[in-house]
């Protein structure tokens, strides 16, 4: 019988963790791959290409440029 591991899954950030990138840094080296941006200010959410994983934005959006 095969195994299946379902690695998706959600995370909410905020302005502290932008700009957002995926893996984040408290990942497991097990779930790394390569670094990708999201960009989750646009349509308040974001998915990743590798590994499935759904950022959702919540609070306040940035003002002005960082």
């Amino acid at each position: 019988m095969t195994e299946v591991h379902d690695t998706a899954r959600e995370v909410t950030v905020a302005l502290a963790d932008l700009p957002l990138s995926c893996p984040r840094p408290s990942s497991p080296l097990w779930a790394r791959h390569p670094r990708v941006f999201l960009d989750v200010l646009k349509n308040g959410e974001a998915l990743c290409p590798y590994c499935g994983t759904k950022y959702r934005y919540s609070g306040e959006k940035p003002k002005g440029h960082h």
